[in-house]
């Protein structure tokens, strides 16, 4: 890789503090994505860990391991390490469930962070950090994880109030993931807009930096279709168009948002439900209908009811998908009495939209690890070159990456660049271009980068090169200096997508 190149012949010219950052940079590089799992408390975020990683591991209950951050890895033995401020680790043993132990048995005010290593395919692309949620009325958890996401501020008088600036050691954080995933419930509040905020502009501050967020809406069955114009009382449907309106409320911080269930993902992913449960549903397929929508008013009327499924099996089964998850596996049964039991899991699975999450994790972050890695290494290596204090050690690292950027292969770290540069506001543009831009540079499928899902090949390549021609146009007449900066990358950009389309 160019920018790695650029570390190991940089590090002979610097001074040994410098050089030294650039070492853990190069590390970086080399190891997998690090997506942080950030949200409210209470918004679901471990149960998604869970059910992104395939397996129940994160604890979901409140318990002193929720309060920490917990970074799950892959390793080729399970174990979990506790780090402690003084850089001690002590190893722990899963608990008998298999997962993380919500007690660690030791002074927490001492601890750091969790390390977590699986044996789990999830985990070789993709590093899963799992934060305490944000409104927690523990301060040093909010603490933690404001400082993992770069969302803690200068907390001084009132006249500092709504500073958007990061203290250092949040600041210096912010390299401790290089995306996000938020979760958010119905309301999106205004600190879930303030930590996003501060998470772009942490990375947009260092002159590189992806837009590299997508938020989901959680517990999408939680929410009344009566209440969502346009739902027609479908629940997923109201979710859909909740997503949407959180979408263009939260955008530009993010790339989308998408409706999930959590707890049904988690349940049909990590081995949760099971062949006792598939039964137990056929039972309640088999109850007139009557009764059975009777019993679904309430999780209280389901198992307080009198019928053949004993009440401790029709607890456990909303423990592991609530009402929305019976009720769809219930009407799976009855559409198709044959189903099997991993049929019917597989079904639960397209319900919680969790296949959507992971197409869409795929596209925004997987896609574009190395271009997202890149760009965070080159974010760090400005940094460490503009806290060396030596004045020609940070004009010979600019100059270095000035060069590297000039090179065609690094098009998508100037794109990423432009993109951040749009999304934290640091590039005004009119709204329909910051749009524009955030499309292209946010997707991989070229349909969705033109904004033309499912065009035919000769519509493609002609918009995309009515679009350079135009962006090429801008750029020298009409735009500022700044924004005729992002002009050129954008033009750059249609111009490879056209010769990518013509010649595929």
């Amino acid at each position: 890789m160019s920018v790695a190149n650029l570390c190991h012949r940089l590090q002979s010219q610097v001074s040994a503090r410098t050089a030294a950052g650039f070492a853990e940079v190069l590390r970086r590089l080399g190891a997998p994505l690090q997506v942080a799992v950030a949200g409210r408390i209470k918004s679901g975020k471990s149960t998604l860990v869970n059910a992104l990683i395939g397996r129940r591991v994160a604890p979901t209950d409140i318990g002193e391991c929720t309060r920490l951050v917990t970074r799950f890895q892959y390793g080729t033995v399970d174990r979990v390490e506790i780090v402690f401020t003084d850089g001690r680790k002590q190893v722990l043993p899963f608990a008998s469930d298999g997962m993380i132990p919500a007690e660690l048995g030791v002074d927490i005010t001492t601890v750091s962070h969790i390390e977590a290593y699986l044996t789990n395919a999830v985990l070789q692309g993709m590093t899963v950090i799992d934060t305490p949620g944000l409104g927690s009325l523990d301060a040093a958890s909010v603490s933690r994880t404001e400082q993992l996401l770069g969302a803690a501020k200068h907390r001084k008088e009132e006249d500092d109030e709504g500073s958007d600036e990061l203290d250092d050691t949040s600041r210096n954080a912010v390299a401790g993931a290089e995306a996000v995933l938020y979760v958010v419930t119905q309301g999106v509040r205004a600190d879930d807009q303030q930590a996003l905020a501060a998470f772009t502009a942490a990375t947009a501050s260092r002159e590189a930096g992806p837009v590299n967020a997508i938020a989901v809406l959680n517990k999408a069955d939680t929410i009344a279709p009566e209440s969502v114009e346009g739902a027609d009382g479908d629940v997923w449907k109201a979710a859909t168009i909740l997503s949407e309106k959180q979408a263009s409320t939260l955008k530009p911080r993010v790339a989308d948002v998408l409706p999930v269930i959590g707890l049904i993902a988690e349940s049909a992913e990590s081995g949760g439900f099971t062949s006792a449960d598939a039964e137990a549903l056929r039972q309640l397929a088999d109850l007139d209908d009557d009764i059975l929508q009777t019993m679904l008013i309430s999780a209280d009327i389901f198992t307080s009811w009198e019928c053949d499924v004993p009440s401790g099996t029709r607890l456990r089964l909303l423990e592991k998908l609530d009402l929305f998850g019976i009720s769809h596996a219930v009407e799976a049964i009855r559409k198709e009495p044959e189903l099997t039991a991993g049929a019917l899991r597989r079904s639960l699975l397209d319900a919680s939209g969790l296949e959507a999450v992971r197409h869409r994790l795929s596209i925004v972050f997987a896609a574009r690890a190395d271009g997202i890695k890149a760009a965070a290494a080159l974010a760090s290596v400005t940094a460490l070159a503009h806290s060396s204090g030596d004045p020609a050690e940070r004009q010979r690292v600019h100059d270095a990456i000035e060069v590297l950027l000039a090179k065609p292969e690094a098009h998508q770290l100037r794109l990423l660049e432009a993109l951040t540069l749009v999304a934290s506001g640091a590039v005004d543009m009119p709204e329909d271009l910051s749009e524009e831009v955030l499309r292209v540079g946010s997707n991989a499928d070229i349909g969705a980068q033109l904004g033309k899902p499912g065009a035919p090949r000769p519509e493609l390549a002609a918009h995309a090169l009515e679009r350079a021609g135009w962006w090429r146009s801008f750029a020298s007449f009409g735009a500022t200096p700044a924004q005729s900066r992002v002009a050129h990358v954008v033009h750059r950009a249609y111009f490879l997508i056209w010769q990518q389309v013509r010649e595929a």
